[in-house]
């Protein structure tokens, strides 16, 4: 019998952001970064490749270290960290992952060149291979070498990439020579490739590649005019390409930080037109949650869609730890109209299962889908210290900390098959009352005030009979803060 499958997907110890899924056989891969557990930058882990069955997508399993920094040559103390990769499959039948370097908190990630390294299976053991370069063979720096996403098109091998830096217009620079100055030693350009249009060095870009997997074949190009208008929804970087049918689908994030975007074209290097939001990791802009009103801490996204035995998902990330930099991978099914169109999916606890979740035995408390206090942060690219309620860790303890007044916890969503009784594992300091509710203002179905004074306890709710499909909210009001971490479904 499978197991179920829940958002996160992978190991609860394992945090891989910035994920790529691609299918190789019968298999599907997560090429992704690797965050550390608590960690105090981007991506501060070698590359951990994880798989599963195409027909099983609750059985994921770890491929081990698939590549690390030091193999690069131009790895330094500088730029020890590896970014979001993605893997492409040549046309010789080998498998090529291509990444960029960078230093803390993103610091000399957007100057350097983009490295490649080979291997001869999707999750062997890569080796280094070079970096892409022009003919002659210098490397190719042209625009913001960042984020590079590899597409094979029909045999001819895609490259695409790029940043857009937020304020940095070009009537701010022609204006602030010093600014100007940095930005030109940060990109290794001239003022005058800076301040150039349309040729401006932000936005999204493609370069062709030769067969070789390095040389560039077509000079980079914008794929996107650098000053499109999506109306709110322009690029910021995370770049991905697909093709669906005749048509490509470019996938981002958005300057927003918080959602993956797509725009659509017939062509593979033009003409793009802003299609929708796929997905945010804080809800914002689907049944009526705003910026003021997210129902998770926000920050940076990145993934993409892929189409599994016949059902199209979107690969994307949340947050923990109150920071930008323990990432966790997480998956929803999306929906791909006639007329080519995709709405904003709902972040789910089921992800992937394809199905609600059985409301049966123990479940750990961190596969929520919203964590808010009415009042949670946006946080590109730093760590919070003031307290609100968070999934976190102590040893191999993985819980939602810091837990207060006005909290909300949600799951969406499970199969109530008439059970009666939840028990929530709780340990803190508070005094207050839970609730129950199958809507997020919805009337309570079972109360209970709590008093807890830093033991471990069972907060146990016993209620009428509950049958069919229905979110689970957790609501607490009181002082103090606590833990919470399983819940489990039953009948007496």
């Amino acid at each position: 019998m499978k197991k179920q499958a829940f958002n996160p997907f992978l190991p609860l110890d394992a945090y891989i952001p910035d994920g790529e899924p691609h299918i190789f056989g019968d298999r599907v891969y997560l090429y992704g970064s690797h965050d550390k557990e608590g960690g105090e930058t981007f991506c501060m882990n070698d590359y951990e490749v994880f798989s599963a069955p195409t027909d099983d997508l609750s059985d994921w399993r770890s491929e081990g270290i698939i590549y690390r920094a030091v193999q690069d040559p131009d790895y330094s103390e500088e730029r020890p960290y590896m970014y979001a990769p993605d893997v492409v499959r040549g046309n010789d039948g080998r498998y090529y992952l291509y990444y960029c370097l960078s230093g803390k908190f993103g610091y000399g990630g957007y100057w350097g060149h983009i490295s490649a390294a080979v291997c001869d299976t999707p999750a062997g053991r890569y080796e280094y291979l070079g970096y892409v370069k022009y003919p002659d063979g210098t490397p190719m720096k042209k625009y913001v070498c960042f984020d590079p996403c590899a597409f094979n098109d029909s045999g001819i091998i895609r490259l695409y990439y790029g940043t857009q830096y937020q304020n940095e217009s070009n009537d701010i620079l022609r204006n602030d020579e010093q600014k100007l100055k940095s930005v030109m030693e940060r990109y290794n350009k001239t003022a005058g490739e800076i301040l150039s249009t349309p040729d401006n060095v932000n936005g999204a870009c493609m370069a062709v590649l030769e067969d070789d997997m390095l040389t560039v074949r077509e000079e980079p190009k914008h794929i996107i005019p650098y000053d499109a208008d999506f109306g709110g929804h322009e690029f910021f970087e995370a770049s991905s390409m697909r093709r669906v049918g005749d048509k490509y689908y470019f996938i981002y994030s958005s300057q927003k930080n918080h959602e993956l975007c797509y725009a659509v074209s017939d062509y593979p290097d033009r003409d793009f037109t802003f299609g929708g939001t796929l997905v945010s990791n804080g809800d914002i802009g689907i049944n009526g949650v705003t910026e003021e009103t997210r129902m998770n801490m926000t920050g940076t996204t990145h993934g993409s869609i892929i189409e599994i035995e016949g059902q199209w998902y979107v690969f994307y990330h949340r947050l923990t730890h109150k920071s930008d930099y323990s990432r966790q991978a997480c998956a929803e099914r999306i929906y791909i109209s006639p007329d080519g169109s995709i709405r904003q999916s709902e972040i789910t606890s089921c992800g992937l299962n394809g199905r609600p979740l059985d409301a049966v035995g123990e479940y750990p408390a961190v596969i929520a889908c919203c964590i808010t206090n009415g009042h949670m942060p946006h946080g590109s690219n730093r760590i919070f210290t003031e307290s609100f309620p968070n999934v976190t860790n102590c040893g191999d303890k993985r819980f939602i900390g810091e837990i207060c007044d006005n909290t909300l916890i949600g799951y969406r969503y499970f199969s109530f098959g008439g059970i009666n009784t939840i028990k929530l594992k709780l340990n803190g300091n508070a005094v207050g009352l839970l609730s129950l509710s199958k809507e997020i203002n919805g009337l309570p179905f079972a109360e209970k005030n709590i008093s807890l004074s830093g033991s471990n306890e069972i907060c146990d709710f016993e209620f009428s009979p509950v049958t069919g499909v229905y979110p689970l909210y957790i609501r607490y009001s009181g002082s103090g803060t606590f833990s919470l971490k399983s819940l489990e479904f039953g009948l007496k």
